[in-house]
């Protein structure tokens, strides 16, 4: 890339870096249940949320920084993996990890454009304002929706039970109630079918 300028050869080095993030697969599956899902798609899937459900915060977001931060949420698993949200053990040194891995890949960047996404990330991790917030909603409920549809999907594979998707859910509530109802629906519906074990 030496024949471009320094800044766009930072760019698109960033760019073919980051393509990684397709084989970093996740434990839930894709809605028809035929192959685990990738990091890729569950960020790709979370911008499309982010689009259609932001009417339903009781709090107005700025949508472009919504979909910023989803977009790049899960790019520090290209390095850190990601870590299956039921299994405590996995969770163990993932905060040391994913810092690790967002100072090598935002570094990649132009000094200001690797600020401003590294910034974003670091407002996402620290849900402390409304997008970051509705963000993590996002973040939660999508594999929520997804082992739903899949009967259980991952939540069988690993005997997870109602409680502990319960927890795992309780914020989705509280940052916006309208979606909290979904989850709740869905979560009874789940358990009266028997794939989700009270």
């Amino acid at each position: 890339m030496e024949h471009l300028p320094e800044r766009l050869a930072q760019q698109i080095e960033f760019l073919l870096e980051i393509d990684k993030l397709k084989n970093i697969y996740r434990q839930n599956l894709v809605a028809d249940g035929s192959r685990r899902e990738n990091d890729a798609e569950h960020s790709w899937h979370l911008a499309v949320m982010a689009v259609l459900l932001a009417e339903y915060m009781p709090e107005p977001v700025d949508l472009l920084k919504v979909v910023k931060m989803v977009l790049l949420h899960d790019l520090v698993e290209i390095d850190a993996g990601d870590a299956f949200c039921y299994d405590p053990a996995a969770g163990e040194g993932k905060e040391e990890r994913e810092r690790a891995a967002a100072e090598r890949l935002y570094n990649l960047l132009p000094r200001d454009q690797g600020q401003e996404l590294r910034a974003l990330w670091e407002e996402f991790e620290a849900r402390s304002t409304p997008e970051a917030r509705f963000a993590a909603c996002l973040d939660r409920l999508q594999p929520f929706l997804l082992n739903y549809v899949t009967e259980g999907g991952t939540w069988r594979m690993h005997n997870v039970p109602a409680e502990q998707v319960r927890r795992r859910l309780a914020p989705v509530g509280e940052i916006s109630p309208a979606l909290g109802q979904v989850v709740e629906g869905f979560l009874q519906k789940a358990i009266e079918a028997g794939f989700l074990r009270e």
